[in-house]
């Protein structure tokens, strides 16, 4: 089995930071993208941010400037840094990772979510 583990939610005021991090684990093989989704109250879930095995990234135009992405390719960790956070970025934001597990063809993976509201 494959787990994504998120860390680093919460409430934070306008033009605050946040860090969001997460650790896959388990019976994996081979990595290829990772990245971070977020979905507000009668929304779809959207992209956010996404970092491939190669290094290349892809972000949500409504974020550029403002988060940056990185990933530990030893850890099998991605993290997602927020800065200037507006009230329009809260969300329960997911990690996700295209994940080949031993024995299985490459799948999407899914963490459990973690709630960040942007409030004064």
């Amino acid at each position: 089995q494959v787990q994504l583990v998120e860390s680093g939610g919460g409430l934070v005021q306008p033009g605050g930071s946040l860090r969001l991090s997460c650790a896959a684990s388990g019976s994996i093989l081979r990595i290829s993208s990772m990245g971070w989704y977020c979905q507000a109250p009668g929304k779809q879930r959207e992209l956010v941010a996404a970092i491939t095995s190669a290094g290349s990234t892809n972000y949500a135009d409504s974020v550029k400037g403002r988060f940056t992405i990185s990933r530990d390719y030893a850890k099998n960790t991605v993290s997602l840094q927020m800065n200037s956070l507006k009230p329009e970025d809260t969300a329960v934001y997911y990690c996700n990772a295209v994940i080949a597990a031993w024995g299985k063809s490459l799948s999407d993976y899914w963490g459990q979510g973690t709630q960040v509201t942007v409030s004064s």
